[in-house]
C-alpha cells in the first residue's frame, strides 16, 4: 500500500506519495474535488495522512469516496513533526513529514464530527456571529448616546430601537444612527429564527434535553455541549472532558518545583464561554436547584474572588453535564430530599 502524506492548503496543496519500495514522487495540485479524482482516481488504494484544518473534512470525505484510507491527523501532536528540520520550512518538506509519520505510525488521528453535529455546529456559529454583529452594534449606539451625556435605559438587546426613540436625541445625532438602527430589526428577526431552529433541534434531541435540566443551562449551552463532545463514548473521565474544554489549570513543573498555572483555554472557546456565562447565571439566580452549586462557588469566591470561582464553577459544570449525558439521567439538585419507601405503622 502507498503512503502519501498531504499538505493541505486553501489553494494548492502539496502530495507526497512513498510508493511500497520506497520511491518517493511529488505533486503540487489544485485544492479542488477534480483535481483530487484526476490525481488519485484508480490508484491502489493509498493511505493517506493529512492535519485537521477547515478543509480537512470535506477533502477526507472525497478522498474516501475515492476508494483510499484517509487519516485526519491532530497538529498539536509534535512527534508528528520529528522528521521536519526547525531551518528550513516548506510545502514539499511538510508533506514529506507527514508522509513519513503515516509510514511509521508517529500520528494521533483527531475525532472527526458526524454530519449532523457539523450542521448543528453551523446553526450555532451562525447565530453566535449574529449576536455578536448585534452586540457591537448596541455597544456603538450607547457610545453615541454617551457622547450627549443621555444612556439608554436597561433591557433587552432587541428593544434597542424603541430605547433610543425614548430619549431626546439632536437631529443629527438621529441621521448619525439612523443607517444602524435601520440593521437592527432585520437583524433581531435572524437572531429570533436562528434561536427557534437551535430550539427545535435541542427539542429533537433527548440528550440536550436531559441536560436542559441542569440549573443554569439552556437549549443553546446544552446543543453547544454535545455538538463540542459529539460522542460521550470518546471521554473516560468527567476530568478529561474538563481538560478537552481548556477548563484546568496549566501547570510548569519541574523536579521538587510545582507551579499551577490560569486554565490552559484549550479547546472550543465557544463552549468555554458558555459554560462561564451558565456559572455567572448560577452564582446570580436565587433558585433553589442552584443553591448547593452556588454555595460550594461561593466559599471559593470568599478566598480567590467571584472570577476564579465562577471559572471553578464552569469546570464543575461540565463535569456534572458529562456525567448526566453518560448516565442518562436528569439533574438532581445533591441538596433535594430522596423519600424512600414508607412504612406502615
Amino acid at each position: 500500500m502507498d503512503t502519501i502524506g498531504l499538505d493541505l492548503h486553501k489553494r494548492e496543496s502539496q502530495l507526497c506519495i512513498i510508493g511500497f519500495g520506497g520511491e518517493i514522487t511529488e505533486r503540487r495540485i489544485a485544492t479542488t474535488r477534480e483535481r483530487f479524482t484526476a490525481v488519485l482516481l484508480g490508484k491502489v488504494r493509498c493511505r493517506i495522512l493529512l492535519e485537521a484544518s477547515t478543509e480537512s473534512e470535506w477533502v477526507a470525505r472525497h478522498l474516501e469516496s475515492l476508494g483510499h484510507e484517509v487519516i485526519v491527523a491532530d497538529p498539536g501532536f509534535a512527534p508528528m513533526y520529528a522528521t521536519r528540520s526547525k531551518k528550513v520550512k516548506t510545502d514539499k518538506r511538510d508533506a514529506r513529514t507527514l508522509a513519513d509519520a503515516c509510514l511509521l505510525g508517529a500520528y494521533r488521528a483527531t475525532h472527526r464530527v458526524s454530519a449532523y453535529q457539523r450542521h448543528v455546529r453551523g446553526e450555532l456559529l451562525v447565530r453566535d456571529a449574529l449576536v455578536r454583529t448585534r452586540t457591537r452594534y448596541v455597544s456603538l449606539i450607547k457610545a453615541v448616546v454617551r457622547r450627549e451625556g443621555l444612556r439608554l435605559s436597561q433591557g433587552e438587546p432587541e428593544h434597542t430601537q424603541s430605547k433610543v426613540e425614548a430619549i431626546e436625541l439632536r437631529e443629527e445625532v438621529l441621521k448619525e444612527l439612523a443607517p444602524i438602527l435601520d440593521l437592527l430589526s432585520p437583524l433581531n428577526r435572524e437572531i429570533d429564527g436562528a434561536d427557534k431552529r437551535i430550539e427545535q433541534l435541542g427539542r429533537e434531541n433527548p440528550v440536550v434535553r436531559c441536560l436542559m435540566t441542569a440549573p443554569g443551562v439552556g437549549p443553546v449551552t446544552a446543543l453547544s455541549f454535545v455538538a463540542a463532545l459529539d460522542e460521550v463514548t470518546r471521554f473516560s473521565s468527567a476530568h478529561q472532558v474538563e481538560s478537552y474544554l481548556g477548563l484546568v489549570p496549566s501547570e510548569y513543573s519541574s523536579g521538587e518545583r510545582q507551579h499551577r498555572g490560569r486554565i490552559t483555554k484549550r479547546g472550543n472557546a465557544r463552549m468555554r464561554s458558555l459554560l462561564v456565562e451558565a456559572g455567572w447565571r448560577i452564582l446570580r439566580s436565587r433558585k433553589s436547584e442552584c443553591a448547593c452549586l452556588k454555595s460550594w462557588a461561593l466559599q471559593i469566591a470568599a478566598r480567590r474572588g467571584k472570577r476564579i470561582a465562577v471559572v471553578a464553577l464552569a469546570r464543575r459544570l461540565s463535569g456534572i453535564l458529562y456525567a448526566m449525558w453518560r448516565d442518562g439521567n436528569e439533574y438532581r439538585s445533591p441538596n433535594a430530599r430522596v423519600e424512600g419507601p414508607r412504612v406502615a405503622a
